[in-house]
């Protein structure tokens, strides 16, 4: 059983994290990794690629929005990667991205739909429609 005292210092190195702006995910996001995407895409899966930066303001208002929709029903087997702007530059190429804040969405190995900058939750949620 965790005691208070373990419980109030995991609590407080997250406050710390986010008050020095450590890059959060999204619920169920996880950083790219190529085999578990390629493995993703033969499968057939719905995919969300996020390209975000933790200076981002852009990509921060995405992050709520991306995790409330990760937690409709619609979208439970929708697996999502992110892709650090600033230090992944080697994908950034390989998915042809010039800015943060780019969602890239598949159905298995099919480019669906990409947006950049796009804080509005219904056109993101329309996104992800086209990977289902």
């Amino acid at each position: 059983m965790t005691s208070r005292r373990a419980f109030l210092h995991t609590l407080g190195i997250g406050l710390a994290a986010t008050a020095i702006g450590l890059p959060a995910m999204a619920a169920g996001s996880k950083p790219f990794d190529a085999s578990a995407f390629a493995a993703a895409q033969a499968a057939g899966k719905p995919i969300l690629v996020e390209v975000t930066a933790p200076w981002c303001p852009t990509c921060k208002a995405q992050k709520p929005i991306l995790s409330g929709l990760a937690a409709k029903p619609k979208f439970k087997d929708l697996v999502m990667f992110q892709i650090d702007f600033d230090s992944q530059k080697d994908l950034l190429k390989k998915f042809e991205v010039f800015m943060q804040s780019t969602l890239i969405a598949f159905k298995g190995a099919k480019e669906t739909g990409r947006s950049t900058g796009d804080t509005n939750a219904a056109s993101i949620e329309a996104l992800l429609d086209k990977t289902v």
